[in-house]
């Protein structure tokens, strides 16, 4: 009992830990904002898998051959030759590195998403709280997410290679442009100029798609693994029930008066804009009256106001729907994803569930 008191804190310990880590991803990567789904092109959209990277194989044409004119625009053109073909070898090899560290990271998703899914279905037929075999998961899946935040890290040192090589590509162009204003040169220098141009041109476009395409990649990586840590932490609390939603221990008959009217679908503090006691007056109240309900962040508003008032605060997220499959019953997992999210640790967190005929809800209650 001792040891998997000891297996427990060591999760929450952990899911604290990852809170802390999405300030060091926030200095690595762009602040993408918004809530634990992110819509757009670009942004993970919190499906059931990773997100889905590019496909495109970055090749270049190539650098035509020239014959020597003996000018000192044509030694211009074979320096310019020589610039173009090293440039166009490092995209190959920037792209053989794109290649092999997509590969990488769909098999490390892959495996992170499997493990995932066994926790998930074993906790959605009910175990043991505190299950030391899904705490074992948690811990690898703890792990697995870190090696995908590594493969992000590893990505956006490419694209700083890669942005190293646009630069080079701009500079070349605007020399090539600039030959043909010096004196001397023959009728041959300015042919081959004109192919350099040409090639060096759809080389900076090549580079310019290569790098445009691996930052895209890297905001929906980097979005994607923030919505992960925020899922973890929820998986954390779950296992500590020992299901998704806890035991049927809340009374029912809340009031919801501060919830919004019917169809509105959105949260609302409570009318009297104290911190409600807990198991009195909800802080918020999420109505799952239609599909995909917004409420990520009114919710992370509400919370961190609680959370200014009363540093400390714990929650307390009561589901009242009428079964284990409802709308508020799925949904409840992105409210704990949300609090996580605001810095609320998994031991401040509780999950239960009423049954309330007529009512798809989600009930937060701070104390």
């Amino acid at each position: 009992m001792a040891l998997m008191n000891l297996k427990y804190f060591t999760i929450l310990a952990a899911v604290t830990a990852l809170s802390a880590c999405d300030s060091a991803t926030n200095t690595l990567f762009p602040s993408l904002g918004g809530s634990s789904s992110y819509q757009g092109s670009g942004f993970y959209s919190g499906g059931d898998g990773p997100p889905q990277l590019g496909n495109t194989y970055f090749e270049p044409d190539g650098v035509s051959a020239g014959s020597p004119t003996g000018t000192f625009v044509g030694q211009k053109v074979q320096a310019f030759r020589a610039e173009l073909s090293q440039l166009q070898e490092n995209i190959r090899a920037e792209n053989t590195q794109l290649q092999a560290l997509r590969t990488k990271t769909i098999q490390d998703s892959n495996a992170y998403h499997e493990n995932v899914a066994s926790m998930r279905a074993r906790l959605q037929v009910g175990t043991t709280p505190s299950n030391p075999v899904l705490m074992n998961r948690w811990e690898a899946a703890q792990g697995q997410l870190a090696t995908i935040n590594q493969d992000v890290v590893l990505m956006d040192q490419l694209a700083q290679m890669i942005s190293v090589n646009q630069s080079t590509s701009d500079y070349l162009l605007d020399g090539i442009r600039g030959s043909f204003a010096i004196p001397g040169a023959v009728d041959e220098d300015h042919r081959q100029l004109r192919i350099m141009e040409d090639e060096t041109q759809q080389t900076a476009v090549l580079v310019g798609r290569l790098l445009n395409e691996l930052t895209s990649d890297i905001r929906r990586q980097t979005a994607y693994v923030l919505a992960e840590k925020g899922n973890l932490g929820t998986m954390a609390v779950a296992i500590k029930n020992g299901q998704l939603f806890g035991s049927n221990t809340a009374p029912g008959g809340y009031s919801s008066s501060s919830s919004l009217g019917a169809g509105g679908g959105y949260t609302q503090m409570a009318s009297n804009g104290a911190m409600p006691a807990a198991m009195g007056a909800p802080l918020v109240v999420i109505r799952f009256d239609r599909p995909n309900v917004a409420f990520e962040q009114p919710l992370a508003s509400a919370v961190r106001s609680a959370l200014s008032r009363n540093p400390g605060a714990a929650f307390d997220v009561v589901v009242a729907s009428g079964g284990a499959t409802s709308a508020a019953s799925r949904g409840a997992e992105r409210v704990v994803s949300v609090l996580n999210q605001a810095g609320v640790s998994g031991d401040r967190i509780s999950v239960s569930a009423t049954n309330s005929t007529g009512s798809d809800e989600v009930r937060v209650f701070a104390r």
